[in-house]
């Protein structure tokens, strides 16, 4: 149907929105073979990273198909697409900071000082192998933000309790990382 060089005809796009809206899933077919490249370039302005634009892309239509049939004004789909493309990308930019942040966080917490970015993948990993209440326990307090009281208060459990249990997910993920 078309290319990623030929340039959008809004008249299209517009018949295109209004097929999906009266469920052509053809019509659907359609607008994604004339907008997934673009948002793939769009999502990459953001992310500099091609896999993360391809995760991106694929985030945006799944907004868009939520979306498209509450689009009133369906020559305004490019504007409109193009924004949730470039939303998701910030959230992935985000969620990739807070990603970074944590296990750097995380990492100097161990006493291993600032993680190199290589060492990012090692804390995931690590992570990943610890018991899912450990690592929950991690998130709630790393990720989350929340106090040592909060996430007693949370678990009905003593203060103390949440702290040691700290200390042993600490512990574990520092015994998985040197296991490394």
């Amino acid at each position: 149907m078309g290319s990623i060089e030929r340039p959008p005809s809004r008249a299209l796009d517009e018949y295109l929105v209004v097929e999906c809206q009266l469920g052509n899933a053809e019509a659907f077919s359609a607008l994604v073979c004339r907008w997934h490249g673009r948002f793939v370039l769009r999502a990459r302005d953001f992310t500099k990273d091609r896999e993360a634009a391809l995760d991106v892309a694929q985030e945006s239509w799944l907004g868009i198909v939520r979306g498209l049939p509450g689009l009133r004004d369906p020559g305004r789909f490019q504007a409109w697409a193009m924004s949730i493309v470039a939303n998701k990308a910030r959230d992935w930019i985000r969620r990739e900071r807070l990603r970074r942040g944590v296990a750097a966080e995380v990492h100097v917490e161990l006493g291993q000082g600032a993680a190199p970015d290589h060492d990012f993948e090692r804390v995931r990993d690590g992570l990943a192998g610890l018991e899912p209440g450990q690592r929950a326990l991690l998130r709630r307090y790393y990720l989350e933000g929340r106090s040592v009281a909060e996430i007693a208060s949370e678990l009905a459990i003593p203060q103390g309790t949440v702290k040691s249990r700290l200390s042993n997910a600490r512990n574990q993920l520092r015994l998985r990382l040197e296991e490394d």
